[in-house]
């Protein structure tokens, strides 16, 4: 592949240093260009965090030096993956220098162009778009705040422009250990153009008026007029941008998606899967999505229909583990019963090899994720939020399916706007109950959990409708319902109290959200909401709720025993001895007295 690249980096009309950071690499010879490729990087440091300018430099020198001394021939996404673990690395390690008195993050945009590929990795809301003939499209997904209320029509395209959350990250490089990245690939031509740039510049200069700056431009001279443009309209940030033109694409044969000059991989020793496998001769896998203690999730293609799919693969030791099987079967079978926009799609499979599970492929993020970055939500997101979840959990009601662990970790925010429910492993349909050794089905997740699981009861629609009302604490307080240094206290102390009152810790929420969260989190089942519709109604319109004034009756157990109980047995261990001591001295003392 043959190209021409420019690149402008401003710090723009009001900022007093450039926070952004830019860089391009490309092999010199033919054969390094065929296994390695071409690196474009740009980065925006955030200034909110202090140290922005340090963040965008490490991340971009440390993504290009992992790049150059990367293995030959790496696929491109387990090479991006690389790259981007190098960058998140370098910041982290660096704000975490001085036990982290100043931490620093960074966005980070990458685009991979190697043969006739493009392969783009994005951290943050700086953004990657491929124009073709004039048309533009954005390649890449914003992790910010808005962006996720834009996809969810909770504000409007001017709104979110005007929000006072718009420079609000989902995401940013350097903040934690482990980076989270979206990966897009697209086939490139001759003369396409591709483009990366900062917030800067997207959010004052259109999708539509960047594609015709650099259809009609070469791409140095494109990179100055949008850079122009933006500063004429007042952008307040650092404006960057990048322009590549495909000048010539070499023609490449692929096998499983592999260019025929690279070796195929060896197959697994231990009988795992691993990327580049063909599982039952439909599903190539591609990647490893996550690995956990019991399964392994991998990214595929579905070789049938060319769709991308999830498999959840359990370790070959549970394989043969009829619990687990029993337990892993029955999360399939509960999930293929569904049919609804807001819950994981179930993929149907005649015949297999092995133990597993095929369901749609998500892009986005979970609520978890979400609220690492922005909490508590803003009241009338939380609500709506929580309604669609509603809908998802009363589809499950009306098919006599029990979820009985949401939690924000199972909530996917997806980058299509919509929201799925995941995770069946302990549902619960009709009359039927899963037991095996070293697992309690009844029980959830501490923070979510309601009383009844506590005690070890099954659980009906109401225990759902409990885990919803903590779930919408967390989002509108920005704290868990309950909280305690380990989950056996987090657990007991719902048995003997409620949480706080929801107004203590965030004054301004309205008195109806409250009353439906206390409803709906009524340590009595009989006291909770009847069913998810009748919450879902009140959350919809907060103005029909009747305040009752459940906050005035909530039994919170007050500080002072919380701590005379928990430091009890060590005041017992001191006391006790003494007063033994002292009775045995009195007695000595009475009798010599004689």
């Amino acid at each position: 592949m043959e190209l021409t690249y420019a690149e402008l980096s401003s710090p723009g009309p009001v900022r007093p240093k450039n926070e952004d950071f830019v860089g391009f690499w490309q092999p010199d010879s033919i054969e390094e260009k065929r296994d390695r490729g071409a690196l474009v990087v740009l980065a925006d440091g955030v200034g909110g965090q202090g140290g922005g300018e340090i963040a965008s430099r490490l991340a971009v020198e440390a993504a290009i030096r992992a790049f150059r001394e990367a293995k030959a021939g790496t696929p491109p996404q387990q090479l991006l993956a690389q790259v981007f673990n190098a960058a998140n690395l370098a910041v982290y390690d660096k704000g975490m220098e001085n036990h982290g008195a100043r931490r620093i993050a960074t966005t980070l945009a990458i685009a991979l162009l190697r043969n006739d590929q493009l392969t783009v990795g994005n951290v943050g809301d700086s953004r990657v778009y491929l124009l073709r003939r004039a048309e533009i499209k954005q390649i890449s997904t914003d992790h910010s705040y808005v962006a996720m209320q834009r996809k969810l029509g909770l504000i409007s395209d001017d709104d979110a422009r005007r929000s006072e959350n718009r420079n609000v990250l989902t995401r940013s490089v350097g903040q934690e250990p482990v980076i989270r990245v979206d990966y897009e690939e697209e086939t490139v031509f001759k003369a396409d153009r591709i483009v990366l740039c900062s917030d800067g510049l997207h959010g004052h200069v259109t999708d539509t008026e960047i594609a015709d700056i650099v259809s009609r431009f070469p791409p140095a001279q494109a990179c100055r007029q949008l850079v122009a443009l933006a500063e004429k309209r007042g952008t307040e940030d650092n404006v960057s941008v990048q322009v590549v033109q495909v000048d010539a694409v070499e023609e490449v044969n692929y096998y499983r998606g592999v260019p025929v000059y690279r070796e195929p991989a060896a197959p697994p020793p231990t009988g795992d899967l691993r990327p580049g496998d063909l599982l039952d001769d439909r599903f190539l896998i591609l990647e490893t999505i996550s690995r956990s203690g019991m399964a392994t999730i991998f990214k595929a293609t579905d070789q049938t229909n060319k769709q991308t799919v999830a498999i959840k693969v359990p370790l070959m030791q549970f394989e043969s583990d009829p619990g687990f099987y029993s337990r892993f079967t029955r999360e399939e079978e509960i999930g293929l019963q569904l049919n609804h926009p807001f819950i994981l799609k179930f993929i149907p499979i005649a015949h297999r090899s092995r133990p597993y599970i095929v369901t749609e492929y998500l892009r986005g993020y979970t609520l978890a994720h979400l609220l690492h970055s922005v909490s508590p939500l803003p009241v009338n997101d939380a609500l709506k939020l929580a309604g669609r979840i509603c809908e998802a959990v009363l589809h499950l009601h009306e098919h006599n399916i029990v979820h009985r662990d949401l939690k924000p970790q199972n909530i996917m925010i997806c980058n299509d706007g919509t929201i799925r429910i995941m995770d069946f492993g302990i549902a619960r349909a009709g009359g039927r109950r899963i037991t095996f050794a070293g697992f309690t089905p009844s029980l959830g997740t501490p923070d979510y959990m309601a009383p009844e699981q506590v005690r070890g009861k099954r659980g009906d629609a109401r225990t759902d409708i409990y885990s919803l009302g903590a779930i919408l604490y967390e989002l509108t307080t920005g704290r868990t319902p309950f909280e305690g240094e380990s989950p056996l206290l987090v657990m007991n102390a719902r048995l003997a109290s409620d949480p706080p009152a929801p107004r203590t810790l965030r004054p301004d929420l309205p008195p109806a959200v409250e009353e439906i969260i206390l409803h709906a989190m009524e340590r009595d089942p009989g006291r909770r909401y009847a069913t998810v519709a009748e919450m879902k109604t009140e959350l919809d319109d907060p103005g029909r709720v009747v305040v009752t004034d459940r906050a005035g009756r909530l039994h919170t157990i007050t500080p002072w025993k919380s701590k005379f109980r928990r430091h009890l047995p060590m005041l017992l261990a001191i006391v006790l001895p003494l007063v033994v001591i002292l009775g045995f001295a009195w007695f000595v003392f009475s009798h010599v007295q004689r």
